[in-house]
């Protein structure tokens, strides 16, 4: 299930929000923090950014700039204990009725890496295909992620270049009309905003963003690759316990608690039938 990541607009916002505090304990009050707000400088570095980008990439890979954004602000409600227990579930029905009746438990399964796996075991694919197709998948998976993940990492990279080019534009004309005081302002305040705006962006934006994607595919490849576990698992029809022992390898020490849970929660309904 997707659900939203309130973390990254959260410590977004956070960024901004300290930095503000700064400006205004620092000026003494809000009007300060107009001191920092330069449109010439915005133009050099979001325009600057943008042109790099497009330099850069191909321009199917920029529309996908937002989906790839899109995905630092949701996350996939799937924990591994729940995942264990519905391939024990699936092996347990496996050997009672057969992989043909796994069809019916498809309906309720979300995830479409599953589905592919547990349609190939019941298509009576050998289990080094089923492996091999999966795995291939996963790479697939890795693929695109990094591709999407590039455009991110890029504006990282770009956005301080073009904070320093802005720089180096309000020198030249700071430099340019020495003989003008009143000049002199207005061409510091563009050298030294546009980086301070370029390196914001790169370092409360644009790479944690970066970071975050990357570990999210970090977390859905080993998601996958106990999936693919799961599967030959069912498909070679393995006694239900060992799948379970083998797939709980992976579980850290709170997710071991949480899997025994889990495993409780039958036993007592089943107790409570019994005394009933």
């Amino acid at each position: 299930m997707r659900k939203r990541d309130i973390l990254t607009p959260f410590g977004i916002t956070m960024g901004f929000i300290m930095i503000m505090l700064a400006i205004v304990s620092k000026s003494g009050s809000s009007e300060g923090a107009g001191l920092f707000l330069d449109i010439s400088s915005i133009f050099i570095v979001i325009g600057g950014l943008v042109a790099s980008m497009l330099i850069t990439f191909k321009f199917e890979q920029i529309k996908l700039t937002k989906k790839v954004l899109s995905e630092a602000f949701h996350k996939h409600d799937q924990r591994l204990p729940e995942l264990i227990t519905l391939f024990v579930h699936l092996s347990e029905r496996a050997r009672r009725e057969g992989l043909l009746a796994l069809e019916n438990e498809l309906e309720e399964v979300e995830d479409p890496f599953i589905k592919k796996g547990i349609l190939l075991a019941v298509d009576g694919i050998e289990p080094e295909v089923i492996k091999d197709i999966l795995e291939a998948e996963i790479i697939a998976v890795e693929d695109r992620h990094f591709r999407g993940r590039a455009l991110i990492e890029k504006a990282g990279e770009y956005a301080p270049s073009w904070g320093m080019i802005g720089t180096l534009v309000g020198l030249v004309l700071m430099l340019n009309n020495l003989q003008d005081p009143a000049a002199l302002g207005p061409s510091m305040a563009v050298a030294l905003l546009t980086t301070l705006y370029g390196t914001v962006l790169a370092n409360l934006v644009f790479i944690p963003i970066a970071a975050k994607l990357e570990s999210k595919t970090e977390e859905e490849v080993f998601m996958k690759q106990i999936t693919i576990e799961g599967v030959i698992g069912v498909q070679s029809g393995q006694n239900p316990r060992i799948l379970e022992e083998k797939l709980s390898a992976f579980l850290s020490n709170e997710d071991r608690k949480k899997q025994q849970q889990l495993d409780e929660q039958p036993s007592f309904m089943e107790e409570s039938i019994h005394e009933a």
